[in-house]
């Protein structure tokens, strides 16, 4: 799948965000290592801590579906410059990604910046701390 296409998937997760409060829609489009892609929107709630973002939507519903290794995340938002994911969906991405996986930061004028894991979370805590 190209990035184009794997932007056009994250857009079309957008459109299902429940966004109410905020009015502040984000879609996420994650590719499985087999070829699969897992949509993601934010789902908000009126006790907003219990908000969830479209990065953590995706790849929980991936990992619910046995998926655990991944080739790409794309996110996408209405913003001034590339979208990018807040401290509570990095720790989700480093816990499930690679730290070189490529991630695909975009707004809605076409703004992309490609970045990692590794560069948006350099010295984080992780699985192979616990070992």
């Amino acid at each position: 799948m190209t990035d184009n296409e794997l932007i056009e998937q994250a857009k079309k997760a957008r459109q299902s965000s429940y966004s109410p409060y905020s009015n502040f829609a984000v879609g996420a489009a994650l590719l499985s290592d087999d070829g699969q892609v897992f949509l993601g929107c934010n789902v908000e709630n009126a006790s907003y801590g219990l908000t969830n973002c479209a990065e953590r939507t995706a790849i929980f519903k991936a990992v619910s579906e046995g998926k655990h290794q991944f080739k790409k995340l794309v996110i996408i938002g209405d913003t001034v410059g590339p979208i990018s994911p807040c401290g509570a969906c990095r720790q989700v991405i480093n816990e499930f990604c690679a730290p070189d996986m490529p991630i695909l930061m975009v707004n809605l004028k076409g703004d992309v910046v490609q970045t990692s894991i590794g560069e948006l979370l350099p010295y984080s805590f992780g699985p192979s701390d616990l070992a």
